[in-house]
């Protein structure tokens, strides 16, 4: 009795520090509380269970430093699986980083890896830094990456660094440049693609994007690096961010990516499955962006990784 007593959720007090000031209260909670329904979450901000300095708030407000957060018991299942990181884990993505200040880590982050932990995902890329960096006490990524989708991705040491760094992705001064392969070749060296693109569902829940007239204004640039045999290694540059925009607009134009399922050429990958390949060829290549504290131009590079620059010299061989 005693034991099932003491294993029973409790409240929560958190001071804020000067890392989680300056956000929303309901980001906060669905920040530190993974996992809880959203709807659980703002339930109990409008009952009033969640206070800030012993007094009721909205959603909307915006945490203070020093604020005293409660927070009342919100998981009503079982806790999720404690997040761990085997050595052979933890040692690939310490060697991955490309660049890192007291601002921010910049990863090339390996293909297969989940960027944060989701459904049947325990431990995602954030969530292992945080384990093998302990001693910082402000993590978070800026933006995200496909799981199959090797390259580039910014993780920022402190909130401040963080809001920096979106705002730049919301006023275009990001520049996203991703490398892949893709069926055939392109009639130009460079061809400028703009479709708007409408997101659905599938019955079986899986997400896909198609060219609507209906969906929002999307635009990718198509640069040739090199002439393969019967595929092109190409740049892709993305003046907007929507969901699977390189495969949709390469797709569109005749050029499917390399390794896509979703949206991909079914004998193309075959071929190339038989030659080695085991992912989608898509990497974020460079990244071009305003150091946060200096506002410095930097660029950030992530090198192709080892498999995929030995099948595009196979290809080349071929040629």
């Amino acid at each position: 009795m005693n034991q099932s007593a003491s294993q029973a959720p409790r409240v929560q007090f958190i001071t804020i520090n000067a890392n989680q000031a300056g956000q929303r209260i309901d980001n906060f909670l669905i920040n530190i509380e993974k996992g809880v329904p959203k709807s659980r979450i703002y339930r109990a901000l409008r009952k009033g269970e969640v206070r800030v300095n012993k007094g009721r708030i909205k959603q909307t407000y915006k945490l203070q430093q020093g604020d005293e957060v409660r927070i009342p018991p919100l998981r009503v299942s079982e806790q999720k699986p404690e997040a761990q990181v085997n050595e052979k884990l933890s040692q690939e993505l310490l060697s991955s980083i490309i660049f890192e200040d007291e601002h921010l880590l910049v990863l090339n982050k390996p293909a297969g890896l989940a960027v944060h932990a989701g459904s049947g995902i325990h431990t995602g890329v954030i969530e292992a830094f945080r384990l093998i960096r302990p001693e910082l006490d402000f993590l978070e990524l800026v933006h995200r990456l496909d799981r199959e989708t090797s390259g580039c991705l910014l993780i920022a040491k402190s909130r401040d660094c963080l809001l920096n760094l979106q705002q730049q992705m919301l006023d275009n001064v990001m520049d996203k440049h991703y490398l892949t392969l893709v069926k055939g070749h392109w009639a130009d060296h460079d061809t400028l693609v703009e479709q708007p693109l409408l997101k659905n569902s599938l019955d079986g829940g899986e997400r896909m994007v198609r060219i609507d007239p209906a969906g929002k204004y999307a635009k990718t640039q198509f640069l040739v690096h090199r002439r393969l045999n019967k595929a092109d290694l190409t740049e892709a540059i993305l003046f907007t961010g929507r969901t699977h925009q390189i495969r949709v607009h390469a797709a569109f134009s005749g050029h499917p990516l390399a390794g896509d399922e979703k949206y991909g050429d079914r004998q193309f990958n075959k071929q190339l499955k038989a030659q080695g390949l085991k992912r989608m060829f898509l990497h974020a290549w460079k990244l071009h962006i305003r150091h946060p504290a200096s506002n410095e131009a930097l660029m950030l590079i992530a090198p192709l990784p080892a498999e995929l620059e030995t099948l595009c010299q196979q290809l080349e061989t071929a040629g």
